[in-house]
């Protein structure tokens, strides 16, 4: 019997602790290439494992993307193969040599060395440009100027941003603090009312900020690096309706810093601090601590609550900018 691959065993033990999550979500909380995961998340439900491994999309931009790609491979087709014309043998240093049915130009090879395109076995330097880019259905293997990266993370083809094992502020691109609905804004202490995906009737309290928490990060056995600090928040939430909340309470908490962006909590648990555990039944009320490592000298604002990500009409902030 094959000794289990340690990366996998990483990996369903973030899994197991989610319960459910989003491939990005894993990805950035383990700092692996979200392919990676998403390779081996497939290859370990064939394996018997109680895991199903989903899909969801914005159906509409997919078809836009889907109807791009169509376009440009009927225009592709349209335009014929590539016919590069030969040079005068006479004349082997004449100049840049036209393309049919496309613009003449220089071609830019990205990420290898400028010059003329060589054709092996032609007689002279030959210059060509090849046909506009097709819609990109993964990430570029190498950087194209003027092309701006996607702010939000959800809307990104390719893996979100890297990050070390504990880090939370390097996984998603910078975000501006949404704008919480009315009655959805609080302190500590405070109760907020929300309702869950599934229509659950659940009220989250956050009952304590512990800023810095190096001490607590240090007797669990963990070590951080020079310039970065801990924090950890205790919040409970009591599910007041007859569903039962079968998510992880904490599984989008974050932080949020005074530049806007936000820190996902790390994948460690403190004995301590208990962290939080999946589901609430109905009429029940479960606590938990969220651990999270970030620069020392980030200011934060803000600790906010959202059943997904970009989920604008369910979210909770609370205001620490007193602690």
């Amino acid at each position: 019997m094959a000794a289990p691959d340690p990366v996998d065993v990483r990996l369903l033990s973030v899994v197991a602790e989610a319960g459910r999550a989003s491939v990005q979500e894993i990805a950035g909380r383990l700092g692996m290439d979200i392919r990676d995961v998403a390779a081996r998340l497939a290859s370990l439900s064939t394996t018997g494992l109680p895991l199903v491994v989903g899909v969801e999309c914005d159906p509409q931009a997919i078809r836009n993307a889907v109807a791009a790609a169509q376009a440009w491979t009927q225009q592709a087709q349209a335009s014929g193969p590539y016919q590069v014309q030969q040079p005068n043998p006479g004349y082997p240093h004449s100049g840049a040599h036209q393309v049919h049915n496309h613009p003449s130009g220089p071609y830019h090879n990205y990420g290898g060395p400028s010059g003329p395109y060589q054709t092996p076995g032609g007689s002279g330097p030959q210059q060509f440009v090849p046909p506009a880019q097709p819609p990109s259905f993964g990430p570029p293997s190498a950087p194209v100027p003027q092309q701006q990266a996607p702010q939000d993370p959800m809307n990104t083809w390719g893996p979100p941003g890297s990050a070390s094992w504990a880090r939370g502020d390097q996984q998603r691109p910078q975000q501006q603090i949404q704008k919480a609905p009315a009655g959805r804004t609080g302190k500590i202490g405070s109760k907020l009312d929300v309702e869950g995906l599934e229509g659950e009737r659940i009220t989250i309290q956050l009952v304590e900020v512990v800023d810095p928490a190096d001490f607590l990060f240090t007797a669990a056995g963990y070590q951080l690096q020079d310039g970065e600090r801990a924090v950890v928040v205790h919040t409970e939430l009591t599910n007041r309706g007859a569903m039962p909340f079968s998510s992880l309470p904490d599984l989008y908490l974050v932080l949020v810093a005074d530049d806007g962006s936000t820190v996902s909590k790390a994948p460690v648990s403190l004995s301590s601090r208990p962290p939080h555990r999946i589901g609430v039944p109905p009429g029940e009320t479960a606590g938990g601590h969220t651990v999270y490592v970030l620069p020392e000298a980030t200011e934060l604002t803000a600790v906010r609550w959202t059943p997904r990500p970009g989920d604008e009409q369910r979210t909770l902030t609370w205001d620490i900018t007193d602690l």
